[in-house]
């Protein structure tokens, strides 16, 4: 079968992490993948086998998401904004795909609707329509007026086919982030979490015992890290390690750099390796690094990211407060010497042996759409 996932991510990389996850599971099952990318390309992007589709690029303006910025940093113009909506709708024409998932979208994107919108009406006159998901992750940014929630349940309604939740229930229901309907109750299927498939150990000493800082692809966790260096001083007894990413990286490395004893170094791509043997994680509280961070069992702290009014990794941080050796701090409480007050509570609690929530999400991603596609055909 023939799969197109679109996906825009605006400011970090999780988004595209996450799409690109799915993309992979679906090519590894044997269908031919086309994943259209709205953000900024991300150097080293191993697509393997997925086609990629990258559309002129847009980031927004720090935390406004109603402010889009060009791959020069001004405001996206009309002209910016016409090449993405023909570039899209013009690879579902000559992809014509038996399956579209939108990544996030009617949920968030909203600024980009338009361009969601002839997708979707190019999409239904082809002449085999094709099965239309939406996939959207565990947490999402409550609507702030309920016309916007009515307005997503409307799209939901005239467009799609199902929604996909890339959670378990038996960890967070979306009613518990986003008003569900009865509209929309009955087109939400729980996937199970989306992430990479489980890894063994590093292979070398990198991670071992070590307190891994990590805060995804941008710049939004450098208070973290500037906390994070300045802690590594009143704990030295045991070697830190801030992963910086982000196309800035070595800038950013430059900066934070102050003689201190925490190793500062970019991302990595063998992180969820360093994970397995790590002594304890801190990290801000995104979708793809809660998960990690689970799947390995070892202690964290979370700061999730709350500027701008963005609660959603607050809300996560929230449901995960409750299991052994994870803690929880807010932002605004952070200093050098709560973290290590917080590292010190969640490292002496008991190990998490394993946990019944599902992994599985990219999988039953592709068994369900491909199921839905075939049920039509």
């Amino acid at each position: 079968m023939k799969v197109m996932i679109v996906v825009t991510h605006l400011l970090g990389t999780g988004h595209l992490r996450r799409a690109l996850t799915l993309a992979r599971a679906f090519a590894q099952a044997g269908h031919d993948v086309l994943l259209c990318s709205g953000g900024m390309p991300v150097d080293g992007l191993d697509t393997g086998t997925v086609r990629l589709l990258q559309l002129p690029e847009l980031r927004s303006d720090g935390v406004n998401f109603t402010r889009l910025l060009d791959s020069t940093g001004h405001p996206a113009d009309t002209a910016t904004l016409t090449a993405r909506r023909d570039r899209l709708c013009n690879g579902l024409q000559v992809f014509a795909p038996d399956i579209l998932i939108t990544e996030l979208f009617p949920f968030g994107r909203r600024v980009l609707t338009d361009e969601f919108q002839a997708l979707l009406k190019t999409a239904h006159a082809l002449p085999r329509a094709p099965v239309i998901l939406s996939s959207v992750r565990d947490i999402l940014a409550p609507p702030s007026k309920p016309a916007k929630a009515a307005h997503t349940d409307d799209l939901i309604r005239d467009w799609y086919d199902a929604v996909l939740v890339h959670s378990d229930p038996k960890g967070t229901r979306l009613n518990a982030s986003w008003p569900v309907s009865t509209t929309l109750e009955p087109r939400l299927i729980y996937t199970g979490y989306v992430c990479p498939d489980a890894i063994a150990a590093q292979p070398g000493r990198d991670g071992l015992d070590e307190i891994l800082v990590s805060a995804g692809g941008g710049p939004v966790g450098d208070p973290l890290f500037r906390c994070a260096a300045s802690a590594a001083r009143l704990k030295p007894h045991r070697p830190w390690r801030l992963l910086i990413g982000g196309p800035d990286a070595d800038l950013r490395i430059a900066d934070l750099s102050d003689g201190g004893p925490a190793m500062i170094e970019p991302a990595r791509r063998d992180f969820q390796q360093m994970l397995q043997h790590a002594a304890a994680s801190v990290s801000l509280c995104g979708y793809n690094t809660a998960l990690e961070v689970l799947r390995a069992g070892l202690p964290a702290v979370f700061v999730p990211f709350d500027d701008g009014g963005e609660v959603e990794q607050t809300l996560r941080a929230q449901s995960l407060a409750h299991m052994p050796g994870i803690v929880t701090l807010r932002k605004a409480e952070l200093t050098p010497q709560r973290l290590c007050d917080a590292l010190t509570q969640a490292m002496a609690e008991p190990r998490r042996q394993g946990t019944t929530l599902q992994f599985d999400g990219a999988a039953e991603t592709v068994r369900i759409a491909t199921r839905m596609a075939r049920d039509r055909q």
